[in-house]
């Protein structure tokens, strides 16, 4: 993937930027705006702390299970689907920095009915992630403190976020910067004394290179089951679209936007591959997740597999902030995303509302509620939650990064046509990349019906989109009657000669 950037401030002929307002855009509540706090830094940390999470740290023991050793061959291949899919989001994010991200793009470049089902289906697919993260916590915890509820945990961790992201976007992203850092972190240690540990560094024997060709050999599930863990895979690299959704809020979205998709993904590329190789190399593909059930994290497996308790407890503290972390950002994601609904006239313009520090509170408390629907799944599936809650969840990331391709699709010709210049930024090898990408996510979206568990995907994803289709209709006529009496925002426009 190669991006090519162009001198911010000269998007088109006239010499129009894509991120100003359109003229005749709606002007009610102009005053409530969100507030752009978040430096490139934070950008890129917020990226990596929505992407790193349980999809790693917990969901990973789900795809060694099925791939074997294999499973690296399964990163690699979702890093390249992650590359074509964040160069193909920083072209339209640049062009259109706003809190709608994508969801707009699609209402721009496609049509209402797309916009709308994305931006809704991402928000409910990022509401129940917060409970599959959440769910994650109380497992970790539970290793410690075995007798204790998973409620007590959800509930905890939940009313401490939710106060996190109350206040002004600055504190987000300064709680999320040191989050994922500590994630950052751990993960490069985690590197290194697994090199350690399999090079013989150190009193300790070197373990070598057979657990990649023991029990079954590296393929011991075959290319089969290679694809099959995609569908766990690419849900790792789900969240760094969190780049795209901060673009409103960013300080200079023309320069911070971009080089935090790209810091982003190199850095997910190495840590994910370095991580799983050593984590397969360490344990027998075998011992990772025997059972049906997750108890623990691989990773703190690991440490204790090897004689170092002291170093399990610390990982666990480690994932428990990861998850913890991946919280903080899907409830950010899904406030903005619900916030974008009610500016468009989606939803009711309560949610659209900002407080004096520029926080969008209503749909911040209404987001909320995917936290509630955790606490009642892991009250009544206390075993099998996360696995449910992962289910649904992928089903909303995987139907937002398929059209997302399609809109990038739509969108490069007729910024083009529109604009008579190149792009601000441009991903060469359009349009095959973003076909490839766009054939890929569909292809692993279909898998999911043969991966044991994730069937729940395409049961519960069709329905949602017929119900989302027949809300559409209804709402559209709303919105067409606030927009005719000027009482909502208007996407922006594409700018012209």
């Amino acid at each position: 993937m190669i991006l090519t950037p162009r001198p911010a401030g000269a998007l088109g002929a006239n010499g129009a930027r894509a991120d100003a307002p359109a003229a005749g855009e709606s002007s009610i509540e102009s005053g409530e705006q969100l507030s752009r706090q978040l430096s490139a830094g934070q950008l890129g940390m917020i990226a990596i702390g929505g992407a790193i999470g349980t999809g790693l740290f917990l969901g990973s023991a789900l795809a060694v299970r099925i791939a074997g050793p294999g499973v690296i061959v399964s990163y690699l291949i979702g890093a390249v689907i992650a590359l074509l899919f964040m160069g193909a989001l920083s072209e339209m994010a640049v062009a259109h920095p706003t809190a709608g991200s994508f969801g707009v793009y699609a209402e721009m470049y496609l049509n209402p009915w797309a916009g709308f089902t994305m931006r809704y289906t991402y928000w409910a697919a990022q509401c129940i992630a917060i409970g599959g993260e959440a769910t994650a916590v109380a497992i970790y915890c539970r290793w410690w403190f075995p007798g204790t509820p998973a409620w007590l945990w959800i509930l905890g961790f939940s009313i401490a976020l939710v106060a996190i992201n109350a206040r002004n976007v600055g504190t987000f992203g300064s709680f999320e910067y040191w989050f994922a850092m500590i994630k950052v972190v751990a993960i490069v240690l985690f590197i290194v004394l697994g090199l350690g540990l399999l090079l013989g560094v150190g009193p300790a024997p070197a373990i070598g290179l057979a657990n990649f060709s023991a029990h079954g050999g590296f393929l011991a599930t075959g290319w089969t089951g290679v694809w099959m863990a995609m569908v766990f895979v690419i849900f790792s690299f789900m969240g760094t679209e969190v780049v795209a959704v901060t673009a409103g809020e960013a300080k200079d979205p023309e320069t911070a936007v971009p080089r935090a998709m790209r810091r982003t993904v190199g850095r997910l590329i190495l840590f994910y591959i370095g991580a799983i190789t050593v984590l397969i190399g360490i344990l027998p593909w075998t011992s990772i997740q025997p059972g049906s059930s997750i108890t623990a994290s691989p990773f703190v497996s690991v440490f204790r597999a090897v004689g170092i308790p002291a170093a399990a407890h610390v990982v666990n503290l480690v994932v428990i902030t990861a998850a913890a972390s991946s919280m903080n950002c899907n409830l950010y994601m899904a406030s903005r995303m619900l916030f974008s609904l009610a500016r468009g006239g989606y939803a009711p313009a309560s949610l659209g509302r900002v407080s004096k520090r520029g926080t969008p509170l209503p749909a911040l408390f209404a987001s909320a509620g995917g936290l509630a629907v955790a606490l009642v799944i892991a009250v009544i599936y206390p075993e099998s939650a996360f696995q449910y809650l992962f289910g649904i969840a992928l089903f909303g990331g995987l139907f937002v990064w398929l059209m997302i391709f399609l809109t990038h699709l739509a969108f490069r010709p007729r910024w083009i046509a529109e604009n008579r210049g190149r792009l601000p930024l441009q991903l060469i090898g359009f349009p095959y990349t973003s076909i490839v990408g766009a054939l890929a996510i569909l292809a692993i979206l279909i898998t999911t019906w043969w991966v044991a568990g994730m069937r729940i995907a395409l049961v519960s994803g069709v329905p949602w989109l017929a119900i989302l289709t027949i809300a559409y209709f209804f709402v559209a006529r709303r919105r067409a009657a606030l927009r005719d009496a000027g009482r909502i925002e208007l996407v922006p426009t594409v700018p012209t000669a």
